[in-house]
């Protein structure tokens, strides 16, 4: 009989679980050594015992660093083919998480659909869902109501859930007293501060906190703390609102771990360039090192439609200065639904964060496939450039647009390519052009 109900809970017991060993064979990871920040939090391996086509992933110190791509339905855009065109997209460039952030209709169908087919992990915001799922209007919905739509989203084998439980009366005074731009962007954090606002109670995820827990402890889900004051705007970066509620969070992590469930903690949102390693230091320390999951940050506000690079500069400080997961944000960020191409550029995008993170941050064979490129570049070898290419379609594509007469050059260079003439020269040969035709 199995001795544990979570990932956690194990590694607290020395013992080592087939989830572990896939995680540590990944991260090229003596086992033990994981089981290790298994038990102290510092790495979550998010996987509901219901969820059997996952491959179970790290995410945490000494983790490469993971990324999460959002797709899901609203009332606005609601075909669920292309939605699920977006999944294989994801699986194809090999991201690590999916979010379904569907808040239209019946979204347990698409839901169980996706958690059947997808190795990624699954992640839901259960308080997006809670409306539909329970066709009632936010005023009528009662703690207890919450609470089945975290059951229900558990019993269908989503691997960790957003909630946003720091959003506390502390935190919303803190918010109330420090004035903002933007106020509160975060969907699910705006709901719930209209629900505690219109009934004058406390936010249900927080009163009801060790009920929440031990739902989540049932199925292995792992809790990810919602920042629902984070910053929506550079001008409302680091201010009290989102330091109040990074402090409950981090009281949120203890009481979770004492518990068993496994924790991430969710971050900024919208920041200067020149905040965001002091972010990330600080909620490592208030929050206790546990994993750090980051939308963005966003380091500038002023390009919509092209906020998936302004998401990749800070994604990649983020997580060069401790951050863990990033949330991938597509050009349509602030705009619209992302269709499937604004998925592609969204996942590209902060692969290139995360992989230039991991290259910073020392991450065992995070440099060898750009020696690879390397080599092949030396070599002026194009066959071997389209293989290690990141997306080797969209490489040979821009090569073959405008094909060189020579093929051991491309038509930026020609023959005045300097890999070649460096070639031609360290073997021995005479480098001329007005000869050659």
């Amino acid at each position: 009989m199995k001795q544990y109900h979570t990932q956690m809970e194990a590694a607290k017991k020395g013992i080592v679980t087939p989830e572990m060993e896939i995680v540590a064979k990944k991260e090229y990871m003596d086992v033990q050594e994981l089981r290790e920040l298994v038990a102290k939090g510092w790495v979550a391996i998010p996987c509901n015992i219901n969820h059997k086509a996952i491959s179970p992933e790290g995410i945490g110190t000494k983790m490469r660093t993971k990324i999460n791509v959002n797709l899901g339905i609203s009332g606005d855009a609601k075909n669920y083919d292309v939605e699920m065109q977006k999944v294989d997209l994801a699986h194809r460039f090999g991201a690590e998480a999916i979010m379904d952030l569907s808040n239209y209709g019946k979204t347990n169908t698409f839901r169980k659909a996706l958690i059947e087919k997808s190795p990624a992990m699954i992640g839901t915001v259960p308080m997006y869902d809670a409306i539909g799922y329970l066709e009632k209007d936010l005023l009528e919905i009662t703690a207890e109501d919450f609470l089945k739509v975290v059951r229900a989203h558990a019993e269908e084998g989503v691997d960790f859930m957003t909630i946003h439980a720091g959003i506390n009366r502390r935190a919303v005074e803190a918010f109330m007293r420090d004035k903002r731009k933007m106020n509160i962007v975060s969907r699910g954090g705006s709901l719930l501060f209209a629900w505690m606002m219109m009934t004058g109670n406390e936010n249900p995820f927080f009163e009801h906190y060790d009920e929440v827990l031990e739902i989540l402890r049932e199925f292995d889900v792992t809790i990810s703390l919602g920042d629902a004051l984070r910053p929506g705007c550079i001008d409302d970066a680091t201010d009290a609102g989102q330091i109040s509620e990074l402090i409950e969070l981090g009281d949120l992590t203890k009481r979770a771990w004492e518990k068993d469930v496994q924790v991430m903690v969710e971050g900024p949102g919208h920041m200067a360039m020149n905040e965001i390693e002091a972010n990330m230091k600080l909620q490592k320390r208030i929050c206790h090192n546990a994993p750090f999951y980051v939308l963005g940050p966003l380091v500038s506000d002023i390009f919509p439609g092209y906020d998936h690079i302004t998401s990749a500069i800070g994604g990649a400080i983020a997580a060069a200065s401790g951050a863990d997961f990033l949330c991938y944000v597509t050009p349509a960020e602030h705009l619209r639904l992302p269709d499937v191409n604004d998925v592609k550029e969204g996942i590209i995008a902060s692969k290139i964060a995360a992989h230039a993170a991991d290259i910073a941050k020392g991450v065992p064979h995070a440099r060898d496939k750009d020696n690879e490129m390397a080599e092949a570049r030396h070599k002026v070898e194009w066959e071997d450039i389209f293989k290690v290419s990141f997306d080797p379609d969209k490489a040979r594509e821009y090569f073959e647009s405008t094909p060189p007469a020579d093929r051991h050059t491309c038509s930026m260079c020609g023959k005045m390519c300097a890999v070649r003439t460096t070639n031609m020269i360290l073997a021995g040969e005479k480098v001329e052009f007005c000869t050659e035709k």
